[in-house]
């Protein structure tokens, strides 16, 4: 009772925060040009409410898909489906998890709901991550978007592909190794199972599947709301000014990128075009380094994660991907 509460307040203070920021977007500039007004709104809180909503606008759509995807694998996929179709070879579950999400057109947002369904259904924790991984970043959305993005040049779109895709498999037999368990949290684990194999009337299953996939995005939702937000404030409050100065070499100048990719939570499917304007001011290698390490961990997509993993895996595994794209762009740089 008392976690049904809390969820229906957090639900409810997220709606309010998008109320609120959709009106001060709308009406702010009436508090700054009228000046009897006793409220005066800085121009930077109004820019942040418009990166904010702008987040939001770009990732629902996304989190839309993957929540009805994570609908359709909750009442129609079977734990028999998913031991026919996963390997018992980890190496074989992992590439096999990456090629399928190198082929699912799905956003960093969307596909967290997606992951959580499959592995609580009982995909392996490392085939899970291959696909976490792999399904934003080599879809053919961004891939074609990439190349478009760098004046229709196969080069970075093709090495944004390959590169990605290895640095996929490496973290996730690297999670093989060193993670048993689902390592999903004690709530998710506990959300109950309902028999997709059962002779319910298809119709049934059908608005089954539409409750579970509504109940997924407020779930999702509101971790995806803190997400844009906190993204939003370091956007307008951490001068990129500062980050530059600092990128002078090589490793510093592929860190920034990187983590710039992370501050700004861009959807994988449009985060080339901003990469491509940074081409005259870094490297190759440290423009990769924006296109394959944003895809596989943002601000937003942390939350969204920790609200569905361990703490301690989360972690964990924010450090073995920027530790293992940081590593092997630098030990690469020579052929890129």
């Amino acid at each position: 009772m008392v976690r049904w509460i809390r969820s229906n307040i957090i639900d409810f203070t997220g709606l309010l925060i998008i109320g609120l920021a959709v009106y001060i977007v709308s009406f702010g500039s009436i508090f700054q040009e009228n000046s009897s007004l006793p409220l005066k709104i800085p121009s930077s809180f109004l820019n942040l409410n418009t990166i904010f909503l702008s987040i939001l606008i770009e990732a629902l759509p996304f989190v839309l898909i993957g929540v009805v995807i994570a609908g359709i694998i909750q009442i129609f996929v079977t734990e028999e489906h998913i031991e026919r179709w996963i390997p018992k070879n980890k190496f074989l579950a992992v590439i096999m998890s990456c090629v399928v999400g190198a082929l699912f057109p799905a956003c960093e947002c969307g596909i967290v709901p997606i992951v959580r369904r499959l592995i609580a259904k009982g995909v392996p924790i490392f085939a899970g991550v291959g696909f976490l991984l792999t399904g934003p970043l080599i879809n053919p959305i961004v891939i074609f978007s990439t190349y478009m993005a760098f004046g229709n040049d196969w080069k970075i779109a093709g090495l944004r592909m390959v590169l990605g895709f290895f640095i996929a498999i490496m973290i996730a037999l690297l999670v093989a190794v060193l993670f048993k368990g689902n390592q999903l949290k004690a709530s998710v684990t506990n959300i109950s199972i309902q028999d997709s194999a059962s002779k319910k009337p298809f119709l049934d299953r059908f608005w089954d599947m539409l409750k579970h996939s509504i109940d997924e995005f407020f779930d999702m939702g509101k971790y995806l709301i803190i997400g844009a937000f906190f993204a939003a404030a370091v956007q307008v409050y951490v001068s990129s000014g500062a980050l530059l100065q600092i990128s002078s070499g090589l490793i510093s100048s592929t860190i920034v990128m990187m983590a710039l990719a992370y501050i700004l939570s861009l959807c994988s499917e449009a985060d080339a075009f901003i990469g491509a304007s940074f081409k005259n001011l870094f490297p190759t290698t440290a423009i990769l380094g924006f296109l394959i390490y944003g895809p596989m961990i943002d601000l937003k997509n942390t939350f969204m994660m920790l609200s569905v993993f361990r703490f301690k895996f989360v972690i964990s595994l924010i450090l073995l991907i920027t530790v293992t794209v940081l590593t092997t762009l630098v030990l690469l740089n020579g052929f890129i």
